[in-house]
């Protein structure tokens, strides 16, 4: 299981509305988007689906794409990092929570718990 959430760190608060899309790598290289989302009034994503892979895929690729561009815009600013991408391996077996730390010119993310 993924999950995620946003703060928005210049404001001090969620990042609320943030398109998130969930993608996961295939054995040829593709990615296939497992399911798409938006932050709520928390900056969570709750509804984001399971890989799809079994227990025994091992490892597998994953992506996080959040539309930054359009929480922006929302605010009237002109967005510097229109979408944040962020890639990292998983264990199907394992539940990963992966924030995001936005402000209008950086970010950063890293595994929570």
């Amino acid at each position: 299981m993924i999950s995620t959430h946003i703060l928005d760190t210049s404001e001090g608060r969620p990042a609320t509305e943030v398109p998130v899309e969930l993608s996961r790598r295939t054995a040829d290289g593709t990615w296939i988007v497992l399911g798409t989302s938006a932050t709520n009034a928390d900056g969570r994503c709750p509804d984001l689906p399971p890989l799809g892979v079994g227990p025994d895929a091992g490892p597998v690729d994953v992506r996080l794409v959040f539309d930054v561009a359009a929480y922006r815009r929302a605010r009237g600013e002109t967005p510097f990092f229109p979408e944040v991408r962020v890639v990292f391996t998983a264990d199907p077996e394992t539940n990963y929570h992966v924030p995001l730390l936005l402000n209008p010119y950086g970010y950063s993310v890293y595994r929570g718990s």
